[in-house]
C-alpha cells in the first residue's frame, strides 16, 4: 500500500508559477511510474506528465510541454512538477498517481492517487 500526498497548489496569476510535489508514504521502486493528472470542474481528468521513477523517461502532454518539467527526487520519495508559464486553462485540482511500467497516459494504468491539490490561475 502506497500513500500519496500532493502539495504546493494555490492561486497565482497567469504567466506564474507554481511547484507542486508529491511525497509517497514509502520508496518508490525502480519499476514504477509516477504521473501528475488534473481535473477542472465538470471535465474528465487529463494526462498532464509522467516520470519513470528511475528518472531515465518523461513524457508530456502537449499542452504543457516547454512550460511543465517533472522531477524526482529518489532519497526523498518525491516527485516534483514545476510549472512556469502559467494559464487560466491550467486551472484544475492536480493529482499524483503511481503506478507500474511503463507510463501511460490512461488513468486506469494508475492504482495509487493522492487526494489533489487546487491550482487556480486566474486572468
Amino acid at each position: 500500500q502506497v500513500q500519496l500526498v500532493e502539495s504546493g497548489g494555490g492561486l497565482v496569476q497567469a504567466g506564474g508559477s507554481l511547484t507542486l510535489s508529491c511525497t509517497a508514504s514509502r520508496r518508490f521502486f525502480s519499476g514504477s511510474a509516477v504521473g501528475w493528472f488534473r481535473q477542472a470542474p465538470e471535465k474528465e481528468r487529463e494526462f498532464v506528465a509522467a516520470v519513470t521513477w528511475s528518472g531515465s523517461t518523461t513524457y508530456y502532454v502537449d499542452s504543457v510541454k516547454g512550460r511543465f518539467t517533472i522531477s524526482r527526487d529518489n532519497a526523498k520519495s518525491t516527485v516534483l512538477l514545476q510549472m512556469n508559464s502559467l494559464k487560466p486553462d491550467d486551472t484544475a485540482v492536480y493529482f499524483c498517481a503511481a503506478g507500474a511500467l511503463p507510463p501511460t497516459m490512461n488513468s486506469n494504468d494508475y492504482p495509487y492517487w493522492g487526494q489533489g491539490t487546487q491550482v487556480t490561475v486566474s486572468s
